[in-house]
């Protein structure tokens, strides 16, 4: 180890000479101080657009981003993810490559983000975090695929370079985080002790976007260049990193085998009632690749870990075998069973990159045991494809290509034409709640349906969401009908106050909503009953203040029933009264009074 740290101080200074003379290459005659001056520029031009995109998100009624979902989402996703890249790239890329890169990488993440809102549906629709989280992991791989490469001028590079610049940039990432998040820290420790002498003007100031989104990126770029300037240093946080999770393998590696060991006793049933083996079994998988590169490292000579972590990378390479299949086996089992849905199209995904690393790894396990030649070495070949398809993956999954909302309904929907799911046990909610305009579309088709039963049940699935037009402002009036001939209903009931998930929000077209006056169907004088599709919610006065509250509500249908039925058929046909004064039940003509639930949200 002492032989091993002083090598590594040796290199740091080569190093970060090497970095910053690479960097004037890069750039021609630029100075450190341009380039400095250029990250700089990057992060405060990051804050400003962040601002200015928060200030489309404010005022009162529609905003601007509310009309326009999608162009507010592909200029947020670029503004968000493209700085750090050039911030990456500026000293590093030559000035050709990171214009050409940065232009291909602000369209694909407009493309991304504008894609993920179309496909919604309704009028609230923002970025998922899917997106977010998938796109981070696409562009770190990517920009760190294309910068060794363009260092040595080649389209691939060495493994070497890929794993030096991929793990001193996680560290440096990390730290650059670490940086802004303390400086704020600091400036709220700043903030409270002027408070205690009476002067607020620092609290206030860190509260205005204007101020505190342009000094976050300021901070967050002088980090980068901090980090950077001083390569050295964190060449050596790298070395200490790379070291403490090499020997976490070890653990990992027990704990997975002993795991696989115990299963031929224990059998599966218990992983599979977790409901989420498949994502439990993939991240372990996920772990154990990370550990084994972080002791395998560039592979040279000189860096081969301790023999008892040999031993452990090589075992755990083998290990990821039945670990991936397990996974695939769950996977398959759910897919079979309930068919595909938008999270598990993802899982397979992940199950096929992790399939293809744990084949290489168990090649390269193999080869180093039959011949002579470099220990683990064809795990390297793995790592570069496993990249490649990695991003490619990502791309395809958040784009029209593999949707996996469209390829779900598509599964869904040839499920039920094949009899393979039986129309009462189809799940129509899915369609409507959890797949945008491609289920959307498919429940219209269901709705319209031959088959009643498929036909009622799409139709009431339909019913149960109605998205609220943002640009509607939050006091607009109810539209509840009333029966021909009854009297009419009091003013104050349509005027919501307070509750924003007040049933009556939900009235948005006419005949969604049936009301009628408490004493006509039995129940006391102030009581007004809100009949919808599958809930009849009981308002009461409130005299003092002349409003109407929430006292309740009774579910007289038994949602995804058979037959479908609608309880304001059931107002229709006069089958609806009170079913006991002395307690709140409503009998719906089926024998069996429902009982009033304690909650001012209905839901079927």
């Amino acid at each position: 180890m002492g032989s091993d740290a002083a090598s590594w101080g040796e290199d740091d200074m080569n190093s970060a000479a090497d970095t910053i003379g690479g960097g004037r290459d890069a750039l021609g005659a630029t100075s450190g101080r341009m380039v400095a001056l250029a990250r700089l520029g990057i992060g405060l031009a990051q804050g400003i657009v962040l601002y200015l995109l928060m200030r489309t998100t404010e005022g009162d009624g529609a905003t601007w981003s509310s009309r326009n979902p999608e162009l507010f989402a592909a200029m947020l996703l670029p503004a968000l993810f493209l700085p750090p890249v050039l911030l990456a790239g500026v000293g590093r890329l030559r000035i050709a490559i990171l214009a050409a890169w940065a232009g291909v990488a602000a369209t694909v993440l407009a493309g991304l983000a504008w894609h993920d809102i179309a496909r919604q549906s309704g009028m609230d629709r923002e970025p998922t975090f899917p997106l977010f989280a998938f796109s981070a992991v696409a562009l770190f791989i990517a920009h760190h695929l294309i910068l060794p490469a363009d260092r040595e001028r080649r389209l691939i590079a060495s493994f070497a370079a890929y794993f030096d610049a991929a793990w001193m940039a996680g560290v440096q990432l990390a730290a650059s985080i670490a940086f802004a998040g303390v400086f704020w820290l600091l400036l709220f420790l700043g903030a409270a002790l002027f408070n205690v002498i009476g002067l607020r003007f620092l609290g206030e100031l860190l509260r205005q976007g204007w101020f505190f989104l342009p000094l976050t990126g300021l901070a967050f770029a002088t980090a980068v260049h901090l980090t950077d300037v001083r390569d050295g240093l964190i060449r050596g946080v790298r070395t200490i990193a790379l070291m403490l999770l090499s020997w976490l393998l070890l653990v990992l590696t027990v704990l997975v085998g002993a795991f696989l060991i115990a299963l031929p006793f224990t059998g599966l049933d218990g992983l599979w009632e977790t409901g989420s083996a498949t994502a439990l079994v993939l991240s372990a998988v996920g772990v154990m690749i990370v550990l084994i590169n972080a002791a395998y490292q560039d592979g040279r000579p000189e860096n081969l870990p301790p023999a008892v972590l040999r031993v452990a990378v090589q075992v755990a390479a083998v290990l990821l075998v039945p670990l991936v299949g397990i996974a695939v086996w769950g996977l398959a089992l759910r897919i079979g069973q309930h068919g595909l849905t938008p999270d598990r199209i993802i899982a397979a995904a992940c199950a096929l990159i992790g399939a293809l690393h744990a084949g290489g790894y168990a090649h390269a396990a193999a080869a180093t045991l039959r011949s002579g030649t470099r220990w683990m070495a064809p795990l390297e070949r793995t790592n570069i494809a496993g990249a490649v398809a990695s991003v490619l993956a990502i791309l395809a999954l958040f784009s029209p290509v593999a949707d996996p909302a469209r390829l779900s309904v598509a599964d869904q929907m040839a499920r039920l034409e094949r009899g393979q799911v039986a129309a009462d046990r189809f799940d129509y909610d899915f369609l409507q709640q959890s797949s945008g305009k491609t289920g959307h579309a498919a429940l219209a088709r269901l709705a319209a349906s031959d088959d009643p039963v498929i036909a009622a049940r799409a139709k009431a699935a339909q019913d149960q969401i109605v998205f609220n037009d943002p640009s509607e402002s939050q006091d607009v009036r109810p539209i509840i009908d009333t029966l021909d001939g009854a009297p009419a209903l009091p003013e104050p009931f349509f005027e919501i106050v307070g509750e924003t998930e007040d049933a009556r929000s939900d009235c948005r077209a006419p005949g969604d909503c049936l009301a009628v006056l408490g004493p006509s169907l039995g129940f006391p004088q102030g009581d007004v009953l809100l009949v919808q599709a599958g809930t009849v919610t009981v308002f009461s006065e409130d005299a003092e203040y002349g409003t109407y509250w929430s006292r309740g509500y009774f579910v007289p249908v038994v949602c995804g029933g058979r037959p479908a039925v609608d309880a304001r058929d059931l107002l229709r046909q006069g089958r609806l009264r009170a079913a006991d004064h002395s307690r709140p039940a409503l009998e719906t003509g089926s024998g069996v009074p429902a009982e009033l639930v304690a909650s001012a949200r209905p839901r079927c």
